[in-house]
């Protein structure tokens, strides 16, 4: 770890950071309009113009549990330094006072260093930066196994649909199933495809048994292959940083959806008696599950199964965003509703303050 000291304040006075020895607070912990001493990861720095074309960095600070921006003008005492050192995936040091604002979380900077090796005496640990599912994902991809032996009845689906996740075995366990908004974090992609799977049996059997007229019959095996496989291509589009789950170029020019079905044909390649109609249902399933053009999705559940699946996945993404939002702790004078900074964009009812 970087020894490097580049020690600074608004009064341009030299030397080590004043602060230490003083109470190290979490960021997440800071109330608005509070000061406070806070290790934080540089998670992002994005460089941009004002409207008369002044240069100025939007720049990402985040612990386990929280994110706030910092905003670094062009006449500010850090824009040089952010230009030319601040890298992200760096810990750094500072003391900041934290605000929620219409645009989320921010902080303005009263001090700012590079984490030395010093600073583990006060308490700080690069494993408290990350966070990660609450379930254990061996565990988790062990039981998205059985549940597709279990509930897929055709063989040759099962098949590839096996072959998918054992190739992808470590990936699957170790992946975020975004870079926001929903199971952003370690584990969280094995987290909500089990989770999606666990809703979509249920669905099926619901369906299934509600509808026996239906021709052809709800197909339970599609259901299932659909849900374990509906965000597959997410192991294309993201990659794991040092500050979270980041974009690739694939990511980034062709997206998941698209991601997916091709390894999808890939590991059909394989199961050379898996049925061509069968095949066209389930890459259906995966490029309709997001259901609209602004959500990704290039077309609309046009089968009862993708149906399924698009609800089932869409109900646990906000249930998560909601649950998130309702999670986080809640200051002893908090409002009836929390902020509307959550990836819902609403205020969610917490109840009435006693």
């Amino acid at each position: 770890m970087s020894r490097r000291r580049t020690d600074h304040d608004h009064s341009s006075q030299p030397g080590l950071f004043p602060m230490a020895g003083a109470r190290i607070q979490r960021l997440s912990e800071l109330q608005p309009g509070e000061t406070g001493d806070c290790f934080v990861l540089l998670a992002g720095r994005e460089k941009s113009n004002t409207r008369d074309g002044k240069p100025y960095y939007r720049a990402l600070f985040k612990d386990s549990a929280r994110t706030a921006t910092a905003m670094i003008w062009r006449d500010s005492s850090w824009f040089a330094d952010c230009d030319q050192n601040w890298k992200p995936g760096t810990f750094y040091k500072v003391r900041c006072k934290y605000a929620e604002t219409q645009y989320g979380p921010q902080i303005d900077l009263d001090r700012i260093r590079e984490v030395t090796d010093e600073d583990a005496a006060e308490g700080f640990d690069p494993a408290e930066f990350f966070t990660s599912s609450r379930f254990v994902p061996d565990e988790m991809f062990v039981e998205l196994l059985q549940l597709a032996g279990q509930h897929i009845e055709n063989a040759a689906l099962k098949t590839l649909v096996v072959k998918l996740l054992t190739d992808n075995a470590e990936e699957i366990k170790r992946s975020p199933a975004a870079t926001r908004n929903h199971h952003a974090f370690i584990g969280g992609y094995v987290e909500h495809v089990l989770s999606v799977t666990q809703t979509a049996v249920y669905l099926a059997d619901k369906y299934r048994l509600l509808y026996p007229e239906m021709q052809p019959p709800l197909s339970k095996s599609l259901v299932v292959a659909g849900a374990v496989l509906h965000d597959i291509g997410k192991l294309r589009e993201l990659t794991i940083a040092p500050q979270g789950a980041e974009y690739t170029a694939a990511g980034k020019l062709v997206g998941h959806i698209l991601q997916g079905r091709d390894m999808l044909r890939e590991a059909a390649a394989d199961v050379p008696d898996l049925d061509p109609e069968l095949l066209l249902r389930l890459e259906h399933i995966i490029i309709s599950h997001q259901n609209l053009p602004e959500w990704g999705s290039p077309i609309a559940p046009h089968t009862p199964e993708a149906l399924l699946v698009h609800y089932a996945d869409d109900i646990d993404a906000k249930f998560q965003m909601i649950a998130a939002a309702l999670t986080e702790p809640a200051a002893a004078d908090a409002a009836e509703f929390t902020s509307r900074n959550n990836p819902l964009r609403r205020a969610i009812f917490r109840g009435f303050r006693s």
